[in-house]
This record gives C-alpha cells, structure tokens and sequence, in this order.
C-alpha cells in the first residue's frame, strides 16, 4: 500500500527547499556582509539569514529542517526582504507557509550594494544598519573600530544590546554607560510590543536575561523610551574621547531598519576619526580575533 504524506508535510519540506535554493544563490557582497576566508558553503550561511532576518538560528535551521513549527506573517515578511525575494518569489513564499501576506506589493530592500557603498562614502563618519532590534546588519570601516572589532565577532554577537551588556571592550569605550544601558533596555522594551509573539525577539530577551544580571534588573522596571538621536562621548582605546551625535536615518517604517551616524561635533574629533580609519585593523588597541 502507497502511503502519501499529508499536505502540510509536503507543504512544508516545498518551504525549506525553497528557503534553502534562495539562501545558497545569494553572495554574502550582496547583503553587505564579509566574505572570509574559511567559506564552504554556497551563498549564504543559516546564521547570516537569521541575523539579517531577525530570527533565531535554531528557529531558521528547524525552518530549513521541514519541522512543524508556526511562521507568522511578520516572519516571512523580514525572511523576504532577507533573501531579496522579488514580487513573485515573495508571493510564493507566503503560498508555501499558507499565509496571507499583509503587504503583497511591498518592495523587499535590504542592505543592497549601494547601501553598502553609502556607508562606505560616509567615511571617516561612522555608520551602521542596524534593524529595530539592536541587529547590526552591515558597517562602514570606521564603525567596525569604534566600539569594539566587529569583525572578531560571530554575526549572531554582532547587536549593540547584546554588546552593551556582555563584552568589555564595548562598555569600556562609552562614557557614561549604565545611563546609555538603561536607555538601551527602554528602547528596546518599548520596541517589543510589536514583536511579543516573534521568535527572535523573545531568544535575545532570554539570552540577555540569562547572561546579564544588570539587564534583568532593568528590564524588571518595564520602562521604555522612544527612539532618537542624542550627543555622546566615546572613548576610543586607539584614538582617544570622540564628541559625536548619534542620527538615525530610517530605511522604511519607524519599526523597520534604520541607518545610524555618528556625527562628529568638533574638528578633534573629526580628526581623530579620520586617524581611526587609517589605522591597521590589528592595530594596538583592537582585539586580536
């Protein structure tokens, strides 16, 4: 007797070749991301897609996996833009999931190739994409040295929450940084309430909570503060205190991808910044990685 899979297996197993086909064609130059040196594996690694999506990597790898899991709409939505699917492809992705997609004719952006040459053309300023959720999606040079050597990091680590709790070369370096940490956690309180029931969200408030007694100390006063721009000092381990002024530029809705500047409000600190990106990225100073 011939035993036929149910629909929603077979529906299922058609998502995660799908997932797995778009994934592979993409370069990591695509999306603004480094190469390495150590790659094997085809277009993107699983990981990257989370990171850029937003999403768990468990979560992402049972998705490729084929396993019974829920995807809701928001998800598929930021796998989409992810993956630069075109109208079509994203038509068949929420097919695929059975899903109805809220915004059919909704343009997919990402961290295109000129997005990438923009935060580029900004140096010595530096710049970053960051997504609502503290990711941080692609940099310049200046950026990827300013805080702490993004390069040495996973792209799992790379989210100024996280790094803003946990690594100690990033909280050495901002001046003032319990007061930049509680205004952080409120920020992203007050972020979450549109993304309650996502995957993503709710792994990186139970990796900061189970990593940072700090961060549950601040979470547990359930304040939030709205996004803006604000004047702060950094204090580079290469090139000495930056007077800089944090600016948001969002890519879409207030919810979605923003790219952040730092802008430089004296001439010593323009100076310096332009040192900063001269300097070898192994330079004394920046963790080895």
């Amino acid at each position: 007797m011939t035993m036929v899979a149910p629909p929603s297996d077979v529906r299922r197993r058609e998502l995660a070749e799908f997932l797995r086909s778009r994934r592979e064609r993409i370069t990591p130059d695509q999306v603004g991301l480094v190469r390495g040196r150590r790659r094997r594996t085809p277009g993107l690694r699983r990981e990257e897609v989370a990171q850029l999506s937003a999403v768990g990597v468990t979560w992402y790898t049972w998705l490729e996996q084929a396993r019974e899991i829920q995807v809701s709409a928001q998800v598929l939505d930021a796998l989409a833009r992810a993956l630069l699917l075109d109208r079509s492809e994203r038509a068949h992705l929420f097919a695929l999931a059975g899903s109805v997609d809220p915004a059919p004719n909704t343009p997919c952006p990402s961290v295109t190739p000129e997005l990438r040459v923009m935060l580029d053309q900004l140096g010595p300023i530096p710049a970053c994409v960051q997504n609502s959720r503290y990711d941080i999606l692609a940099y310049n040079t200046t950026y990827g040295r300013l805080l702490c050597d993004l390069d040495r990091l996973p792209p799992e680590d790379r989210n100024c929450l996280w790094l803003a709790f946990t690594d100690p070369d990033w909280r050495a370096c901002t001046v003032d940084m319990p007061e930049a940490r509680r205004l952080m956690a409120a920020r992203f309180r007050a972020s979450m309430a549109e993304h309650l029931a996502e995957p993503a969200w709710k792994a990186l408030l139970a990796r900061l909570e189970g990593a940072s007694a700090e961060f549950r100390e601040m979470w547990a006063r359930h304040e939030v503060v709205a996004q803006g721009g604000k004047t702060k000092y950094i204090r580079n381990p290469l090139v000495g205190l930056l007077h800089l002024r944090h600016t948001d530029l969002w890519l879409g809705p207030a919810a979605g991808p923003r790219l952040v500047a730092y802008v430089p409000l004296d001439e010593e600190t323009r100076s310096r910044l332009e040192r900063l990106r001269t300097l070898s990225p192994t330079g004394a100073g920046l963790p080895q990685g």
